[in-house]
């Protein structure tokens, strides 16, 4: 006989299905000993830069239950983005990362997160949870090699044997019982180290371990002063977020096209050549970008990325 909490996991499995999420996995809402350890060591490192916000809520980011009162359950969603076709990414061309290509995954996501919890208490009773989408202070990569999802790479991007690491992640933390499943224990990078390999700036300093303030993510995104002349040429033309780590990734050769098609480029950025780029103005930064994650730098900051690259 099926117990309530099996039934609940098959539930949501379904509805995870249902709403396009690429895997869904089911974790006990607990405190993550393990991590505790190393993400003391990582700060301590100062190795999140000017990411002052990753020093704070450190209880917070190690037990859910201090997020949703009475938590029971991490559920862990993987959502896709890889694209069909990039753009162009030649020599001269300036480049941005695949995940924004389209509309701003916080909000995408977080609508089908709503929703999800909505049809969970419609079909199962009042429930009190929240939904994360890469805005709260949740370790969402362990969490999902927790619920068995897939494990950490080297790059420290959560991997999967069927469709690499092109995807977004999302939890759903609820005060419900539910099955859990397996954690994943087995590390499938084994001795590659493409990723460490590629890093133009050298930013993978461990197995995992990402010295975040030398990431080129990091720079074109997070960092709000001028970019180190130190890093000159070391960019490769990345103007917004960085794809190397993950286009070298072997695991990456089982990406599959997304089916979302608010992750579509827009007409305008498809058609932004170079000289356009280094012409950029608000208008048509506001035009091409209207709902996109780029919008976080700013046309002032997506300027200053600009030059940088573009500078002899």
């Amino acid at each position: 006989m099926q117990l309530p909490s099996q039934r609940y996991a098959a539930l949501i499995k379904k509805q995870a299905q249902e709403l396009g999420f690429a895997y869904c996995g089911i974790a006990k809402a607990d405190f993550l000993e393990e991590e505790a350890p190393k993400l003391e060591a990582w700060l301590n490192q100062n190795y999140h830069g000017q990411m002052a916000y990753m020093a704070n809520h450190f209880d917070k980011r190690l037990d859910p239950r201090l997020l949703v009162d009475g938590a029971k359950t991490v559920i862990s969603l993987v959502y896709n983005y890889y694209p069909e076709s990039r753009l162009p990414e030649g020599p001269e061309d300036l480049k941005i990362a695949k995940y924004a290509y389209g509309q701003d995954y916080h909000h995408v996501i977080k609508d089908k997160l709503k929703l999800f919890l909505e049809n969970l208490k419609a079909a199962i009773g009042e429930i009190n949870g929240r939904a994360f989408v890469d805005s709260a202070p949740v370790m969402e990569r362990q969490w999902a090699q927790k619920s068995g999802i897939g494990w950490l790479g080297k790059n420290s991007l959560l991997l999967t044997r069927n469709m690499g690491s092109f995807f977004f992640l999302a939890e759903l933390i609820i005060d419900l019982e539910v099955a859990p499943d397996p954690p994943m224990v087995k590390d499938f990078c084994g001795t590659c180290t493409r990723c460490i390999d590629a890093c133009p700036t050298d930013a993978i300093v461990g197995d995992g371990v990402i010295d975040a303030s030398r990431c080129i993510s990091y720079f074109t995104i997070e960092l709000k002063d001028s970019l180190p002349d130190s890093f000159k040429g070391t960019f490769g033309n990345w103007i917004f977020g960085c794809d190397i780590c993950q286009d070298v990734c072997p695991w990456n050769r089982f990406s599959k096209p997304h089916q979302e098609p608010k992750f579509l480029p827009s007409e305008g950025l498809k058609e932004l050549k170079l000289q356009d780029w280094l012409e950029l103005t608000e208008e048509t930064f506001n035009k091409v970008f209207p709902k996109s994650a780029v919008k976080r730098t700013k046309l002032k900051g997506l300027k200053r990325n600009i030059d940088f690259c573009s500078e002899d």
